[in-house]
């Protein structure tokens, strides 16, 4: 690689937040680039206003301008993929979710909090599913999967490119998804000893919602003798663990008919011919309107409310009005898990917003537990906005 890079110059003052490793550097902290014309996904040396070297990362356009790869003047070439690709790795061993005989899915690289902003890697058995959100980690894919294939060895057979709809649409990229390296039809892999089939190919985000897989532990681990209801159940993941925990009866409700199928698959995959379970294409509001069933374990996992901070006031009001329909419904000494993905709202916000609720439906409430995303979506110390999803386990007398 030619390693005569383009310059970004920073206005005098604006490195304070790259000495204290801040990834990111906004579009109003540049003063000019030299080096010739920009084009995004390039990358570029970033300069303070005296000349000194700062940092290199990706040129982008928008608010935010430059991700930040490394903090040293180094070449970002195969062996600069592996190393960190490989760190990331020892990371996921260290945790214990990587490399077991009843786990084979699992995050391996979260953005920035593994120092890799803009890049996702799933692992389902032996396939990753990679999803780029940046146009540098786009024009780098390909040298991104050679070096998977070096660290992952021979337990993974294909790698899958997922980046149609997460890449900015101005780039005009054209992208479509599909296999980078090998193909896989083997869409079934297992979360602590539980099976489930993953829709790389057309589901959302990677095919699964990986980061609940604590949250969904803790839900099995109250649902003996329990009637579940799982709210937004995408493909079921919460309804499959309240299951084998134990659970009454499980009732499983998206607005997405293909995502009713697919919780029906992963029930029946799990719990062959098992009668407990039912699910529902149907609107979440109007189901809680219209419910017959009174459950004592209620999940609500709700899509983003707020993509961007310019929604953060109807997202509060929408939280707000689907608990208290929640805490409305639910059974004397019934369990409220209920969550946030919203990067833009953070937990004051949301327990603010669930406080309300509880008021509103004049319910007595206690907090058992406060959830967060798991180990393999690690948040980058010096990257407080990775820290995206809260939740609240709430006792309802």
């Amino acid at each position: 690689m030619n390693y005569e890079l383009k310059n970004i110059i920073l206005r005098k003052g604006k490195e304070e937040s790259l000495g204290r490793f801040h990834p990111w550097i906004f579009s109003g902290a540049i003063h000019h680039t030299e080096g010739g014309k920009l084009e995004e996904g390039d990358l570029v040396e970033v300069l303070a206003s005296d000349g000194r070297f700062l940092a290199i990362g990706h040129w982008q356009i928008g608010s935010i301008a430059v991700r930040v790869l490394t903090f040293k003047r180094q070449p970002i070439n195969q062996a600069f993929w592996q190393k960190r690709l490989a760190a990331a790795l020892d990371v996921r061993r260290a945790i214990g979710v990587a490399e077991r005989e009843d786990n084979d899915i699992f995050r391996l690289v979260h953005g920035e909090g593994d120092n890799l902003p803009g890049l996702v890697i799933d692992i389902y058995g032996a396939t990753a599913v990679m999803q780029a959100h940046s146009v540098g980690m786009h024009v780098c894919r390909n040298e991104i999967a050679q070096a998977l294939k070096e660290v992952m060895g021979e337990q993974l057979k294909a790698i899958y490119y997922k980046s149609e709809t997460t890449l900015p649409f101005k780039a005009q990229l054209g992208q479509e998804n599909g296999f980078l390296w090998g193909e896989s039809h083997d869409d079934v892999a297992r979360e602590n000893g539980l099976a489930f089939h993953i829709d790389w190919l057309k589901g959302q985000k990677t095919g699964f919602f990986v980061d609940q897989r604590d949250n969904r532990s803790l839900v099995e681990h109250y649902a003996k003798g329990r009637k579940v209801l799982n709210m937004f159940c995408y493909t079921g993941g919460f309804s499959v663990y309240a299951m084998r925990g134990g659970a009454e009866l499980v009732h499983s409700v998206d607005s997405s008919a293909k995502a009713v199928e697919l919780v029906d698959a992963n029930v029946e995959l799990n719990f062959p011919g098992d009668t407990r379970h039912e699910a529902f294409a149907e609107d979440a509001f109007k189901f809680l309107e219209q419910m017959q069933e009174k459950y004592d374990l209620i999940i609500l996992d709700p899509p983003a409310f707020a993509k961007h901070k310019d929604a953060l006031h109807n997202a509060l009001r929408g939280y707000t009005k689907l608990n208290a329909k929640a805490f409305e419904m639910i059974q004397p000494g019934g369990i409220l898990f209920t969550f946030s993905c919203s990067q833009a709202v953070n937990k004051d916000q949301f327990r603010t917003a669930v406080f309300t609720a509880a008021a509103i439906a004049k319910r007595k409430v206690r907090i058992l537990h406060q959830l967060h995303q798991p180990a393999d979506h690690p948040i980058n110390i010096y990257h407080p906005e990775g820290e995206y999803l809260k939740g609240l386990v709430l006792y309802v007398e």
